[in-house]
C-alpha cells in the first residue's frame, strides 16, 4: 500500500522534529582543554582535574549561569597531549544551576587520565574546534579554555589552528603555570590566546590552580574578563 505524500511529509517533520526537540540556545559553549602531556605530573593532572570540580561545586558558578540571557551553559572536558592523543573524558553537558553544575563536577572526579605524551597545543585546539562543531545547542558565545604548563613541541603550529578559529567566531582563553617554563605565558599570549574578549591568566604553579580556575570560569560565563589580579600568587592578566 503506498502511502500518501502528505503523510510521509508529516512523518519526517515529526522524526526531524524529535530529533532535535533537546536543542536550547544556550549562553555559553565552553571547552576545558586540560594538558596531560609528560610534563604534568600525576600530582600536578589530579589538581587540574579536582581544580575544575571544585570550581563547578562552588555557588560562584551556579550563580553565573542563571544570571544568564538563557540561564544555561555546555561544558565538554578535553585532554590533549601527542598530536594523535585528544581525549573527550566529559562530553557535552549542559548546566542550568547548582545540581547540574553538582553532576558535572561529578563526572569530572570521576575521569582517569587519557595519556601523558608530548605537548601538540595546536592538535589539542583543532580537537577542541572540532568538538564544537558537533555541539548540541545553539550558544551565543563559543570558547576553548586551554590549560598548561609549556610550549608546543609537536604537531601543527597553534597560532595556526588558533586563527582558523578566531576567524570562525572562536574565543580562546589561556591559563598557565609558570614552574615548568617561566616564559611560557608570553608563548601563549602569541601563539594560544586569541579572539573576541580572550585573556590569559599566569599562576606561579599548580597549587595557585584551583583559584584561578574558578575565577576564569566565572569571567569566560559571564563575558568580562578578570581583573589584573585576584591572588598573591597571580602575575597579571593580558587581553588579546
Amino acid at each position: 500500500m503506498k502511502l500518501p505524500a502528505i503523510f510521509l511529509f508529516g512523518a519526517g517533520l515529526l522524526l526531524a522534529t524529535a530529533r532535535c526537540g533537546h536543542a536550547e540556545i544556550v549562553d555559553l559553549a565552553l571547552v576545558l582543554a586540560i594538558d596531560a602531556s609528560g610534563s604534568v605530573d600525576s600530582r600536578e593532572y589530579q589538581v587540574q582535574r579536582d581544580g575544575i570540580a571544585a570550581a563547578f561545586e562552588g555557588p560562584a558558578i551556579a550563580a553565573a549561569v542563571t544570571g544568564g540571557i538563557h540561564h544555561a551553559i555546555d561544558v565538554l572536558v578535553l585532554e590533549w597531549s601527542d598530536p594523535d592523543r585528544q581525549a573527550v573524558t566529559v562530553n557535552w553537558t549542559r548546566i542550568t544551576g547548582g545540581s547540574s553544575a553538582q553532576a558535572f563536577a561529578d563526572k569530572v572526579r570521576s575521569t582517569r587520565r587519557s595519556s601523558a605524551g608530548v605537548t601538540a597545543i595546536g592538535n589539542g585546539l583543532a580537537a577542541a574546534g572540532a568538538a564544537l562543531k558537533r555541539l548540541p545547542d545553539q550558544a551565543s558565545r563559543r570558547v576553548i579554555d586551554v590549560s598548561g604548563d609549556g610550549m608546543a613541541n609537536a604537531g601543527i603550529p597553534p597560532a595556526q589552528v588558533r586563527d582558523a578559529l578566531v576567524a570562525d567566531g572562536v574565543t580562546i582563553n589561556g591559563l598557565v603555570m609558570l614552574n615548568e617554563e617561566p616564559w611560557v605565558g608570553g608563548y601563549y599570549d602569541a601563539n594560544v590566546v586569541g579572539g573576541p574578549g580572550a585573556f590569559l591568566l599566569q599562576v606561579d604553579d599548580y597549587r595557585s590552580f584551583a583559584g584561578a580556575i574558578q575565577q576564569k570560569l566565572v569571567s569566560e560565563i559571564v563575558a568580562i574578563p578578570p581583573p589584573p589580579a585576584f591572588s598573591l600568587s597571580m602575575r597579571g592578566s593580558s587581553v588579546r
